[in-house]
């Protein structure tokens, strides 16, 4: 009796198993994303070369299957943070998901190689598991970071010499184009001026093309410089005088940003400089203070 639970059993468990794998194995891999900024990014990241090459087919398959769960606003919130790290390998909400997994999955193999051959606690695993996991979103994050400096650091002397072009006699359009033209290397800015002169080819009015360019970079400087422009063109107003201003207006704010990171930089040198400190008082005193317990004092 018990031998045919158990047949029955073990009939069970191997059918759901091969019934989960033929599900699985029957979603479609979604497609490599081809339009727009994450469609030139995942094909950058592809000529790169390196180990990304070698994920994608299984990340996008992985992401066929995520494509399925019921993330929620989760999915959207995962959106939003690659496009504002410029579309981080092209990635898509559901590949972004699929790359943790495989990354906590194949971290989670090495741990448990680790833990077998240098006897290490099992919980390690664990360990390795959750460091897999959370490598992406912290590449993802830094690389958000990244971009908002450099946009930051490169706009007002963009700006100044579109005040400059336009003074020339070019107008909005032309003097974005000329800084694209004549930019030494291709930083963030230069790469979000491309994307924003390509929209406007293709149709977009001139303020969408601003507001977009401020959704993909949402700091006060792009955002300053955007409602700047627009207000401009609504009102009327000369635009060089106006971005001039905006350019200098921006130098100031990172002059003031400067002085208040220094400034709170002395403050955190405290710390560190009283545990010096302690450890010179230590050096000092320490020979001194085991004499005397040596001596009975």
């Amino acid at each position: 009796m018990y031998l045919i639970w158990g047949y029955t059993a073990l009939t069970l468990v191997v059918s759901g198993i091969f019934l989960a794998v033929f599900t699985l194995a029957r979603n479609p891999a979604v497609e490599t994303p081809r339009l727009g900024m994450r469609g030139l990014k995942r094909a950058k990241a592809l000529d790169e070369g390196g180990s990304f090459n070698s994920l994608e087919p299984l990340m996008r398959v992985v992401a066929g299957w995520v494509a399925h769960l019921p993330l929620g606003d989760k999915r959207r919130e995962i959106d939003e943070m690659l496009k504002h790290s410029g579309d981080w390998l092209g990635l898509t909400a559901n590949e972004f998901v699929a790359l943790s997994a495989i990354g906590c999955v194949g971290f989670a193999g090495l741990g448990l190689v680790s833990v077998t051959l240098a006897e290490l606690p099992t919980i390690m695993v664990f360990f390795f598991a959750g460091l897999g996991a959370i490598m992406p979103y912290v590449r993802a994050t830094g690389e958000m970071q990244r971009r908002f400096k450099e946009v930051n650091r490169a706009l007002p002397s963009a700006i100044d010499l579109a005040s400059l072009c336009m003074g020339a006699g070019l107008d909005f359009p032309g003097s974005i184009r000329q800084i694209v033209d004549k930019a030494g290397r291709e930083d963030s800015l230069v790469e979000e001026f491309k994307f924003m002169l390509r929209e406007l080819e293709l149709g977009r009015t001139r303020r969408q093309a601003l507001e977009n360019f401020a959704d993909r970079c949402p700091t006060e400087a792009v955002r300053d410089f955007v409602g700047t422009v627009i207000q401009s063109e609504e009102k009327g107003n000369p635009l060089a005088e106006v971005l001039r201003i905006q350019a200098t207006m921006l130098r100031m704010r990172r002059s003031v940003m400067a002085e208040e990171a220094a400034a709170r930089a002395a403050v955190l040198m405290m710390g560190p400089l009283m545990l010096i400190f302690c450890a010179i008082i230590l050096v000092l005193l320490g020979p001194f203070i085991v004499q005397s317990m040596e001596s009975g004092f």
